[in-house]
């Protein structure tokens, strides 16, 4: 288990919200100094469309912001590393901005369909994209990569997993379609068996 996103998620406070609350703070077991990835992380990670990226701003305030793309577009390259292509976009950069005064990040990641999600802390780099066109070809399809305007780089220093309570599933267009494409191979199986069938007289 990831203990070092709880170490450094159990502050003073929250220790106390916890006993206020249940009576006495939670305890943790042996806290590495981080938490490598295993397989299970990698392949959850490597297997998102889209996930959720936090930064905090110079004022104290929280930033959020989503990202997406192809299955794949954010990789593990390391046992303690995550990176992603940050294509143009509204250019506000306000996460890039908040990067260079603190580099602290949280990723959240979801799969509504399985009802799990995944949290990661790490240290965020940004690298322009035109500096490093040989890591772009790495983490960016050929026919994208010309839109490609920074790299986003992130050691990881823990992960926590959530369990699945109160999250609603949901699906994307493409997992209904590939769900109900026996279905609708069925029923023109039996539309054709109806077309075909002799008609009485």
């Amino acid at each position: 288990m990831a203990t070092k996103f709880l170490d450094l998620a159990f502050t003073d406070s929250v220790r106390a919200a916890q006993k206020h609350y249940y009576g006495a703070p939670q305890r943790l077991g042996e806290v590495l100094e981080n938490d490598p990835l295993t397989p299970d992380e990698v392949a959850f990670i490597e297997s998102r469309d889209s996930f959720y990226l936090s930064s905090v701003s110079e004022t104290g305030w929280p930033y959020v912001q989503h990202r997406g793309g192809p299955p794949g577009f954010l990789r593990a390259t390391g046992p303690s590393t995550v990176a992603f292509a940050d294509y143009k976009g509204n250019r506000q950069l306000l996460t890039t901005g908040n990067l260079a005064k603190n580099d602290r990040v949280c990723l959240f990641l979801m799969d509504y369909p399985q009802r799990a999600r995944l949290k990661i802390l790490g240290h965020a780099r940004v690298l322009d994209a035109r500096v490093h066109p040989g890591l772009t070809a790495q983490l960016a399809a050929p026919e994208s990569q010309r839109l490609v305007e920074r790299l986003f780089l992130i050691d990881v220093v823990s992960y926590d997993w959530n369990c699945p309570k109160y999250i609603t599933p949901r699906y994307t267009a493409a997992e209904v379609s590939e769900a109900v494409a026996p279905l609708k191979q069925r029923i023109a199986e039996l539309e054709a068996q109806l077309r075909n069938k002799p008609t009485s007289v």
